[in-house]
């Protein structure tokens, strides 16, 4: 080992890490970091300290090197450790979620961790994968193929993956002011008053909230989501039918994105959701002047949760309607709030995907002409 780092810590220093050994709150690798720079500080040798503290004489070395070459706060925390690099691209880890939401193959009742690699390294250029490469990707997206309660995808083919594509190249692009990418969806939502008045919490006493509801009738949440910056608008209907919508898309082209020269929107497949929608509700001229500023962006079928706005809709939900509200004035009014923090904040959706990455494509016979 090399003996040339010697620690002599300040009085400042000093206490700072007896305040921290005695606190004993904080991870256990930097309470011994810290027992190792106040033994050598106190003259110990690096043998006698790595016996002392019940480390390895490099973690001694390097805490020593770390405090005299950069400084106290480096030579507490972790070192970066080198890692591979992620073997799935962006793309491939929506390849293989899709799969995995799809009908597993003929003659087997689920998905396996082992079919899902062979079918992935159909479908990319890699020649093997491993089980656990899939079954962390897996993991991070919190899907379990072998539970019954999973998406229902189509079979992955070129429409699929091409639809993929368009969308996760909107995403991947540089944030453009004149061409803005909103995201866009719908959800519906009951009013729910109660029955009897709900018991307060108190010291040791869980609110209570009886179990018998009133519904007070539906209503519809159309929730628009700016892809590239922290900007998202809700707005509550009474119904949700191809007037609501084309109502909604002008709204958005003239009140929110005025000076958008085109407004890039990805949407699901529903009905509705067509240009016909604003010249059924519009006339003619209007329904053409909003839609030379629009252009419209489909997901694949079944795959609406290449959305980003399925992720804030999921938020809004645990973080503003988990809970009984009774009427439409209270509803829009707490969600405005909710909303309006949200935007303040710069809250942003962190998507996963990234188009920055190799291209994938299903595995597909062509045959010439």
């Amino acid at each position: 080992m090399n003996i040339r780092y010697h620690v002599e810590l300040s009085e400042a220093e000093r206490c700072e890490l007896t305040a921290l050994v005695s606190g004993g709150k904080h991870s256990a690798r930097k309470l011994k970091r810290a027992q190792i720079l106040l033994a050598a500080n106190a003259g110990a040798s690096d043998e006698a300290i790595a016996t002392g503290v019940a480390a390895g004489g490099s973690t001694v070395y390097r805490t020593k090197r770390r405090f005299v070459e950069v400084s106290l706060e480096a030579a507490l925390s972790e070192e970066p450790r080198p890692g591979a690099e992620r073997k799935l691209t962006g793309r491939e880890e929506a390849l293989l979620i899709a799969t995995a939401c799809s009908s597993p193959p003929v003659g087997r009742a689920r998905w396996t961790l082992e079919l899902l690699a062979d079918a992935l390294v159909r479908l990319t250029q890699h020649d093997s994968l491993s089980r656990e490469t899939v079954r962390r990707r897996l993991a991070e997206n919190d899907l379990k193929p072998w539970r019954k309660d999973m998406w229902c995808i189509p079979k992955v083919d070129g429409e699929y993956v091409a639809r993929m594509e368009d969308v996760l190249d909107l995403y991947a692009e540089a944030p453009d002011q004149k061409r803005p990418v909103v995201c866009f969806d719908e959800s519906p939502t009951q009013l729910i008053g109660e029955v009897r008045q709900p018991i307060p919490a108190a010291p040791g006493q869980l609110e209570r909230t009886d179990f018998e509801y009133r519904r007070n009738g539906m209503v519809n949440l159309f929730i628009f989501l700016d892809a590239h910056r922290p900007w998202r608008r809700v707005k509550v209907t009474d119904r949700r039918t191809a007037v609501d919508f084309a109502l909604c898309m002008r709204e958005l082209a003239d009140v929110h994105f005025p000076e958008a020269e085109r407004i890039r929107i990805v949407l699901d497949n529903l009905s509705t959701h067509s240009p016909g929608a604003l010249y059924a509700t519009l006339p003619p001229q209007e329904a053409r002047r909003v839609l030379r500023r629009l252009e419209f962006h489909y997901t694949p079928k079944h795959a609406s949760w290449l959305n980003m706005v399925e992720i804030e809709i999921g938020v809004l939900r645990g973080q503003c309607l988990d809970r009984r509200i009774d009427n439409c004035q209270r509803l829009i009014a707490e969600i405005a709030a909710w909303e309006n923090q949200r935007n303040q904040s710069g809250a942003r959706i962190n998507w996963m995907f990234s188009t920055k990455m190799a291209r994938t494509y299903p595995n597909t016979t062509f045959k010439e002409s």
